[in-house]
């Protein structure tokens, strides 16, 4: 069966692919392998080179990147060439700052002399997701393949377009023959490529049905994986926040993206005493969203990826409101051509509902009321997931010490959750585990390997002091 590209806007078929057949992938997982061996000998200043090369390319290439993009799955086009510009960022970060993440660490012991250094592990397998489909790839592969690794990618099947273009960025950009290779496989190859004996370690950012599918063809090989995966972020406001600053960022973490984003804000948790003001900003704040051709740069939201992730969300909503919950704005799919889905803010959800118990994974916010800060925190932390969440007081001793006790990977204070190279990004429980970014980002995908020299210098200690 063959692969396509679908217009969410129009529903037109855009461009139509045959699947990679056993011979193609088996180029492909040869060729990344090859190139390892040559990458991983490379100095950080050659792959470096390289990186800034793509980080070039990227920034003088973002509009048509970006109309791609916006094609492919429907992105509001300003989103798409900030996200051309974020990868842009990170290659430029990565080729600065991973020879420094990335150097020996001595260690004194009683050997001459000992220390600690870390080795790319080989040939990564990313499989990745269409709804950031260049950043959610250069996140991890900037800082892995300056690691020394190599790459095959097989990214979601609606955004094959965007797929191919990155293979090609890195090889005009450098990249030795092999270093950075897409394959165009169904998800139901996934497992084949897990197992693969040239796959040295996989990462995965999806759903967290996807992450435990992987993670367990992952374990049964015993090959390391990071799962970045599914979110359901509260967004707490507390009775003292700026309910002007609040409601409008709520708008922006809850709709970017047209609201598919792993970790945009999605239970919006609000203690009772500021619940009436708040939600009636949020809803004047989105009110004003323009929703319509995502290519029109004035259109803040686009159609959904696909007609079935719009199902999905439908039915979620309807759901909840049945079961006593009460939509204040949208609710209901737009009418015509294209999978758009009005922006939706649904107040009076509870924790049985399925806007609070699942993720929603598109342009509809749930409110949820909280008696108290404590409350707040109870219903944050109600989730089988953990990636992301938002904290608004005017108090941060006291916001430093409920963050604390918020059970994700990140807390943003007065502020949106965002990824940063500077900052490790990933999540607990559901949300998956492992870290990408930062100088913890790089380093999981390598082999923390200790050397030892000899001979034996002084003896090894036989008590452990106690100061």
């Amino acid at each position: 069966m063959s692969i396509q590209s679908i217009n969410p806007a129009t529903e037109e078929v855009i461009a139509t692919f045959e699947p990679f057949n056993a011979e193609q992938i088996d180029e492909a997982l040869n060729d990344a392998r090859k190139a390892f061996l040559q990458w991983r000998e490379t100095s950080f200043a050659e792959r470096a080179s390289v990186f800034h090369r793509v980080a070039r390319y990227l920034r003088e290439n973002k509009e048509e990147l970006a109309r791609i993009a916006t094609l492919e799955m429907g992105k509001p086009i300003t989103e798409s060439i900030a996200e051309v510009e974020k990868c842009a960022w990170n290659c430029d970060f990565y080729a600065e700052n991973a020879e420094k993440f990335l150097s020996d660490e001595p260690v004194q012991t009683n050997a001459t002399e000992s220390y600690v250094e870390f080795q790319p592990l080989g040939v990564v397998l990313a499989l990745m997701p269409w709804n950031f489909p260049y950043w959610q790839v250069f996140r991890f592969a900037a800082p892995a393949l300056m690691a020394g690794n190599t790459s095959v990618l097989k990214h979601a099947s609606n955004v094959s377009m965007c797929a191919l273009k990155i293979e090609e960025i890195f090889r005009e950009c450098g990249m030795p023959h092999g270093g950075f290779r897409t394959v165009l496989v169904p998800g139901s190859e996934t497992g084949k490529l897990i197992e693969d004996k040239r796959i040295a370690a996989v990462t995965l950012t999806g759903s967290d049905v996807a992450g435990m599918a992987v993670a367990s063809t992952s374990g049964r090989v015993l090959k390391k994986n990071v799962l970045e995966l599914g979110g359901s972020d509260a967004f707490i406001v507390l009775e003292d926040a700026d309910l002007d600053a609040a409601a409008q960022m709520a708008v922006r973490a809850r709709f970017q993206n047209t609201g598919q984003s792993c970790i945009a804000a999605k239970r919006f948790i609000v203690v009772e005493a500021v619940a009436e003001p708040f939600t009636e900003k949020f809803v004047n704040a989105a009110l004003q969203l323009k929703v319509g051709d995502p290519l029109n740069r004035e259109t803040q939201i686009g159609p959904m990826a696909r007609g079935d992730l719009r199902e999905g969300l439908e039915k979620q909503v309807q759901e909840t409101v049945k079961m006593g919950a009460r939509v204040l704005l949208g609710g209901r799919p737009r009418e015509g051509r294209g999978y758009f889905y009005e922006p939706t803010i649904v107040t009076g959800v509870t924790p049985e509902m399925p806007m609070f118990r699942q993720e929603t994974f598109g342009p509809a916010a749930a409110v949820i009321i909280a008696r108290d800060a404590d409350h707040a925190i109870e219903l944050a932390n109600d989730s089988d997931f953990g990636l992301g969440g938002n904290l608004w007081t005017r108090n941060i001793e006291r916001a430093r010490k409920l963050a604390r006790r918020i059970e994700s990977g990140g807390v943003f204070i007065n502020g949106m959750t965002a990824s940063d190279p500077r900052l490790p990004f990933g999540g607990i429980k559901h949300s998956g585990y492992g870290r990408e970014l930062s100088s913890f980002g790089i380093r999981e995908f390598v082999n923390i390997q200790t050397v030892w020299i000899g001979p034996t210098v002084s003896a090894q200690p036989t008590k452990v002091p106690t100061e």
